[in-house]
């Protein structure tokens, strides 16, 4: 004969199921939320407290499971540099004078700043090696064809040096001098001879005291065989 007892745990564990099942069954705006970001793939801006946001998003840590997430601004008006002050963001109805304009087509958002900042210029980032590497193999790529690309050799070699001083790394003009040495060792019997001359020539500018200075430019060397071309 089989016995079953039904303890105070197995009732509560279906108790839970039951009314797990029965609030599936209700209405729900999170999961309808949920399901709409993630079919969209577009994120929702909440307004958490007084002056502070977030941004609600769907997020899968697998393929088979997603989650609604909230990530949180920074305390204020303007945590999103590019955005401008969020405030302003409203429906279209809520401006006495449409910021469109008369052409609907074209949107002024995102807001630019009314300066432009320093690192939206094109310059040189060396955040990782591979950014450093590079550039330092776009110069030598150069220097390998020379005397036919003098002046990219020189307009490379010069955005290279003025990076380097502006990042205070001038240990990095001895690397690159020992480095067109080297190529200068390894240029084939056929080379041009204005090759062998310019690359020495660099190597020697970058170990002078005019590297270091700004203001300077490295110039290519006047040679019987590129008076008639520069």
């Amino acid at each position: 004969t089989d016995f079953s007892f039904t303890g105070p745990d197995s009732e509560n564990k279906k108790e839970e199921e039951e009314s797990t099942q029965e609030d599936g069954k209700i209405p729900s705006f999170t999961v309808l939320l949920h399901g709409s970001l993630k079919v969209e793939g577009m994120v929702a801006l909440a307004h958490v407290a007084e002056n502070w946001y977030g941004i609600l998003y769907s997020w899968a840590d697998s393929k088979k499971k997603s989650n609604l997430m909230l990530s949180l601004l920074e305390p204020g008006p303007e945590p999103v540099s590019w955005i401008g002050n969020i405030k302003n963001l409203a429906p279209i109805s809520d401006f006495v004078e449409p910021p469109y304009g008369e052409d609907d087509n074209k949107t002024p958002f995102p807001i630019r700043p009314a300066e432009k900042h320093s690192y939206a210029q094109s310059c040189v980032v060396w955040i990782k090696p591979s950014g450093l590497q590079a550039d330092i193999q776009k110069v030598l790529r150069h220097a390998r064809k020379l005397p036919e690309k003098h002046q990219q050799f020189y307009k490379e070699l010069n955005r290279l040096r003025r990076a380097a001083l502006s990042f205070g790394f001038h240990d990095l003009f001895e690397a690159m001098a020992s480095m067109l040495d080297r190529e200068c060792t390894m240029l084939p019997g056929s080379a041009h001879p204005d090759a062998a001359l310019q690359l020495t020539h660099a190597a020697n500018v970058l170990r002078n005291e005019m590297a270091t200075d700004i203001a300077q430019v490295i110039l290519p060397l006047r040679t019987n065989f590129n008076q008639d071309t520069t």
